[in-house]
């Protein structure tokens, strides 16, 4: 991913991104995760029927990489860990609720200026259609 896209102040949304997985043939679901004590969403992930069974067995969450086409369990290299708290499914049964603790010292796989893990994937909020701002 570019910087432009990750540290960037102009929106640049994927609007094609679940017709992309789609085309691709990948069978997942939507994964929310959100942390267990605030109630901050921390980002979406996906889950295939591997990474789903995978982090009911290891209690800290799996997910599979649609762009990597892989299974990752989250935190493996930087050592952000997110335990489950528990898991929850939504009433048609397709897209996942995993609420976590985080066992490292942020989530994202960017960093802060200060070269801090960010604690969050939403960490730039929409100020009109076309613009973010951090914060």
């Amino acid at each position: 991913m570019s910087n432009a896209l990750e540290e960037g102040l102009d929106v640049q949304l994927d609007f094609d991104k679940v017709a992309k997985i789609g085309r691709a043939g990948h069978q997942v679901v939507p994964v929310v995760l959100q942390d267990a004590d605030s109630g901050a969403v921390l980002f979406i992930g996906y889950a295939n029927e591997e990474a789903y069974r995978e982090t009911l067995a290891r209690g800290s969450a799996v997910l599979y990489s649609t762009s990597r086409e892989t299974i990752w369990h989250k935190g493996a290299t930087s050592g952000d860990v997110l335990e489950i708290v528990d898991v929850a499914v939504n009433c048609e049964q397709n897209s996942l609720l995993y609420r976590v603790r985080k066992a490292g010292s942020g989530v994202c796989h960017t960093k802060e200026g200060s070269g801090a893990t960010r604690q969050t994937c939403y960490y730039r909020t929409v100020t009109d259609a076309d613009t973010l701002r951090f914060g």
